[in-house]
């Protein structure tokens, strides 16, 4: 059904189940105006119906806000001309504006004729981040689980037979010739480096679980800000956007701030060749993310509290962009790979998301994570 609305276009009142429908869902007149969209179409587009209605899906007036690509213009007009329904999937939708901060997502279009609305076209968007993420999600899962077992193995195997190789180098130095000093000395300070490695190796043996309280976010990203300006990032540009009015967090401070820390330093060593370096530290709230389902919860954890680390630099080696959070793998040329395998055990651990998206001039870490 439709009625003429005061702006001017023919608003479509769809039956009754539209509002049920899972998916987004949108229909477009003749004109290529949104006619109608439904709740999950306003929660998954991040716009309101009433700001979106009567306005041109791909036109100037939404360019800020909404930007598609490839285009749909070429898809609705087959629609409309050979009066029947087709399929394109991996549509990007950037919601939001570019400079304020935005969103990528991508979804499956059905796109079919509007019933008896004539050269009306229905969109029913198949987001397809949802596999990505579940995807990626379960492989941060396994290299936590393997991060762990490697820890204790290392712990027991190594550390202890290379303290006694330390003491006896040191002995030998004492009495040696100053040729058989220096490489005693060389042993001694290498097995003081593969020490500090097993260090850190040595934290993914920790299984105490993380001490959950409501925090600020704001308040673990500024501490990380003000620490990184004055240190490893003191030349590279940050710009903080936070959106002041998000709720208190669920989460570690000290492990979020350990994360967020070791983000950052990341992203101002990988800007290192790169002209005019900048990192953003972002907030926003996302109403539609939740952690995959699962056996325990069949409809997902909501995670609407979304932090993003993103910098201007080459982005991640093709090769280990898919691995990124196994540990051992990484794209620095004495880069241990074990970083980012803690940063996912720890995200892990507190029932949360990271992922990473990344392309030459941008790459966006994001955790997500639960309302305290």
């Amino acid at each position: 059904m439709t009625r003429r609305s005061p702006a001017g276009f023919d608003e479509v009142q769809p039956g009754p189940g539209w509002e049920a429908l899972p998916l987004p869902a949108l229909v477009l007149d003749s004109k290529g105006r949104v006619a109608a969209m439904n709740n999950a179409a306003e929660i998954w587009l991040n716009m309101s119906r009433n700001s979106t209605l009567g306005r041109v899906l791909e036109g100037d007036e939404m360019g800020t806000r909404l930007r598609i690509q490839p285009s749909l213009a070429p898809l609705i007009g087959r629609v409309i001309a050979g009066d029947e329904a087709l399929y394109h999937p991996g549509i990007r939708f950037e919601i939001g504006d570019r400079a304020g901060g935005h969103q990528d997502r991508r979804a499956a279009v059905h796109a079919s004729p509007a019933g008896d609305v004539g050269g009306a076209v229905t969109l029913l968007l198949v987001p397809q981040d949802e596999t990505g993420l579940h995807n990626q999600t379960r492989a941060v899962r396994t290299a936590a689980r393997s991060a762990i077992g490697m820890a204790e193995m290392l712990a027991h195997e190594i550390k202890n037979p290379l303290a006694g190789i330390r003491g006896a180098a040191q002995l030998i130095g004492m009495n040696a010739s100053p040729d058989d000093r220096e490489m005693a000395e060389m042993i001694v300070s290498e097995s003081k480096r593969i020490v500090s490695l097993l260090e850190q190796v040595e934290r993914f043996g920790d299984t105490s679980a993380p001490n959950l309280r409501a925090i600020n976010v704001h308040d673990i990203l500024e501490k990380v800000r003000r620490s990184a300006a004055v240190g490893f990032a003191k030349k590279t540009g940050i710009v903080a956007e936070y959106d002041p009015s998000l709720p208190d967090a669920l989460a570690d401070g000290d492990q979020l701030t350990q994360v967020c820390l070791n983000l950052v330093k990341n992203a101002a060593q990988a800007l290192k060749d790169t002209d005019q370096p900048m990192i953003r530290l972002r907030s926003f709230y996302d109403h539609a993310l939740r952690l995959p389902p699962d056996d325990a919860d069949p409809t997902g954890r909501p995670l609407p509290l979304q932090i993003e680390i993103e910098d201007n630099g080459p982005g991640l080696p093709p090769a280990i962009a898919d691995q990124i959070f196994e540990p051992f793998v990484s794209g620095r040329e004495n880069g241990t790979g074990l970083g980012l395998a803690l940063v996912s055990k720890i995200i892990t651990d507190h029932g949360a998301l990271i992922r990473v998206d990344s392309r030459p001039g941008r790459t966006v870490f994001r955790i997500s994570l639960p309302k305290a």
